[in-house]
């Protein structure tokens, strides 16, 4: 069949396609395209226009001048000029090829042919970046000469910068569907951004045509996210294997001699999740993956789980005197001391002294443990533990049409038939993993300085060393080495075949595929917070509230919990923060003329507030990806986890404010706080708790 009457029929369905004006078109749309292309690679002026535009934040506008011009450049806003260039006038250089000597007699006249015009050089492209901050509705104007190229601008209240995370975090709690909720605050976030810059309908089509190309690929492209997504996969693909081999299910017997009851598994967690406090994202990974057959032996609940995971990961290694934290907590620190005088104290020792009023970290590690010694749970947690312990179906139906997995958790993961559990193919790999990342922390950040230095204590150069390394290396070395090792000892010990190994452990790269699509939409997301500038617009409304300096420490407790929330990141609220209330505080300080060393004890309070804040904003966000991770590798439900978590950490933070950071802001001794703190979550637990019966 000839090719050109399925191509009339696709097309048009009429006998226009044969008509001679209409193919007529199709060489003068190439000869259209052709010229325009070639007019935007000649065009001697190129403007880049704000992409986004925040009331009262500043912008810049780019120009780029290609090619040499006597004509005057100037900006304009709403008729008044903000920019004037003016070049300078064009010179012709003569160049005398045969100069005449001194001692030769022939004129000027004789020579005057040798003489001639050089043709002129190239011009590099001449770039201005002209500052405008606008406020109100405006029509900036670029004049070139003769040429006039004018654009409106709609310039967003800060206020709408909170739209699109919380866009996302309403829907996610009330449709329990993340996927879906991410992506309405992206497109949201997207089209704030256009609307700034375009307005109107023209800014829904920008905003759908930037999200895969200005937001999710730079997303994409980030290194460090990168990494993160390789290192899940890896590890995703090593806990599939060494289930197959029949690893995991020796580990799973030989915990569940120690772990005989539902108490019992849950302290093991907890106490796993303890010892590997060197990086959250690995304690995340290996505990979730290692304990989640263990637990669903003994019927504890997914939710259960992921609660014990998560709140193990971010405060123990938030605190540790060595981990992956240590390094981005100092120079944050370090960052904000540098704009103070007098203060006497160096970063890491104000990271010590502020570990005296971590409230929230501490408290929340000792709260787990007081539900697991008192066998009671409350509010939705309570009903996932009832429901695991009736024997229902952890994981029903409808929560995992509902609610958008992060990862998929009950894959075929069972041991291969004909084989026999063995506990060293499931130790070694997870050994490697540990012991290679330890190692790659010490390589990526040795320095010969810090280790030849004698006045530094041994502990010290071993944080300044981890604090200063690439985690996100060391984490990638560890997974690889882990997959490798468990790769090798299936095919030496003979269980697997190279055909089935390679299966399986593409087969665990395949249930990280949910949280990986998450984990991307929630850092497009965080993108998008940042460009529309969320985080300083809560800061700057907070930090204008006019208290004394004891209620600087709650205040920046809320807010560092707000910001992290509402981006989903612990690090970038950091980040943000300790630069600003580092230096309020102190300001503060000094004019209430409060004495220094009461001075220094706020300055440590607030600098652990930001710590703990970032953290309760961390585990209570559904756009967190340590959030994400959590449910991963627990195998749960992420909305789920979210809605059953969220409870214990409001409960824990009011406690940490209540007990904690308020009244050690006006004075009380931290360990008064801790004593009572404990107390008060006892009593809490006692009295709306309920008994999960085994």
């Amino acid at each position: 069949m000839s090719i050109c009457p399925i191509i009339r029929r696709f097309f048009f369905y009429t006998d226009h396609f044969e008509s001679t004006a209409t193919w007529l078109l199709i060489p003068l749309l190439v000869l259209l395209l052709g010229q325009l292309s070639a007019y935007g690679a000649s065009n001697p002026l190129h403007i880049e226009w704000p992409d986004r535009v925040v009331a009262g934040r500043p912008c810049s506008l780019l120009i780029t001048q290609n090619s040499r011009s006597d004509e005057p450049l100037s900006v304009w806003v709403d008729g008044r000029r903000v920019f004037r260039h003016m070049p300078t006038p064009r010179t012709d250089h003569l160049i005398q090829k045969n100069p005449v000597r001194p001692d030769s007699l022939e004129t000027p006249e004789a020579t005057a042919e040798s003489v001639s015009l050089t043709p002129e050089k190239p011009v590099a492209p001449e770039t201005f970046s002209i500052p405008l901050q606008l406020n109100k509705t405006c029509r900036v104007s670029v004049a070139w000469g003769s040429d006039l190229i004018t654009r409106q601008f709609q310039p967003l209240h800060p206020a709408w910068s909170l739209l699109p995370p919380l866009l996302a975090i309403l829907f996610a709690l009330w449709f329990r569907e993340v996927y879906s909720s991410l992506l309405a605050g992206i497109l949201a976030g997207a089209y704030l951004l256009a609307y700034s810059t375009r307005g109107g309908i023209e800014a829904i089509w920008v905003a759908l045509g930037d999200f895969p190309t200005r937001h999710l690929i730079p997303a994409l492209s980030d290194s460090d996210h990168q990494s993160i997504i390789v290192f899940s996969m890896l590890i995703g693909g090593m806990v599939a294997l060494i289930s197959r081999n029949g690893g995991m299910q020796g580990v799973v017997e030989a915990l569940a001699r120690k772990a005989k009851t539902p108490q019992s598994a849950q302290f093991i967690t907890w106490l796993l999740g303890v010892l590997i406090f060197f990086d959250d994202y690995a304690n995340t990974l290996l505990v979730g993956n290692t304990m989640r057959p263990v637990t669903d032996r003994l019927k504890v609940s997914r939710e259960k789980l992921s609660y014990l995971v998560d709140a193990t990961a971010a405060p123990v290694a938030a605190i540790a005197f060595i981990s992956t934290w240590i390094g981005a907590e100092i120079s944050y620190i370090e960052g904000g001391l540098n704009k103070l005088h007098g203060v006497g104290l160096g970063a890491y020792q104000v990271f010590l002294y502020s570990l005296s009023f971590a409230f929230y970290p501490i408290f929340t590690l000792i709260f787990m443990l007081l539900l697991i010694g008192m066998k009671r749970d409350f509010g939705p947690m309570y009903t996932a533990e009832s429901r695991a312990r009736s024997g229902i179906s952890l994981r029903s139906a409808e929560t995992a049409t509902r609610s958008g997995d992060a990862g998929s958790g009950d894959a075929d993961f069972s041991m291969a038939p004909g084989l026999t559990p063995s506990l060293w193919l499931a130790v070694l790999p997870v050994l490697v993993v540990v012991g290679l990342v330890m190692v790659g922390l010490s390589v990526t950040g040795y320095e010969a300085q810090t280790w030849g230095d004698s006045g530094i204590p041994f502990s010290q150069k071993l944080s300044i060393t981890i604090g200063r390394a690439n985690a996100y290396t060391a984490l990638l070395w560890g997974s690889f080495g882990g997959l490798l090792t468990a790769v090798v000892l299936t095919l030496f010990s003979r269980r697997l075949t190279i055909h089935d190994a390679v299966e399986n452990f593409l087969k665990g790269f395949k249930t990280m595929l949910g949280a990986v699509v998450i984990l991307i939409l929630a850092w497009v997301l965080a993108g998008l917070t940042e460009q529309l500038e969320t985080a300083h617009f809560l800061t700057q409304q907070l930090l204008s509230v006019d208290l004394g300096p004891g209620w600087l420490p709650s205040l920046t407790f809320v807010l560092a919990g707000v910001i992290a929330f509402s981006t989903g990141t612990s690090w970038g609220t950091m980040a943000i923060l300790f630069p600003l209330v580092i230096p309020a505080s102190w300001q503060l300080t000094e004019q209430a003329g409060i004495p220094h060393a009461e001075a220094i004890v706020i300055l440590c309070n607030v600098v652990s507030t930001v710590l703990a804040g970032s953290v309760l904003g961390d585990h209570c966000s559904p756009i967190s990806d340590t959030t994400i991770m959590s449910s991963l590798a627990s195998g749960c439900s992420h909305i789920e986890h979210v809605r059953t978590q969220l409870p214990y950490a409001l409960v824990v933070s009011g406690v940490s404010i209540g007990v904690g950071t308020l009244p050690t802001g006006f004075g009380l001794p931290p360990w008064i706080s801790f004593v009572a703190g404990i107390l008060i979550m006892a009593l809490i637990i006692h009295r709306w708790g309920k008994k999960v019966i085994d």
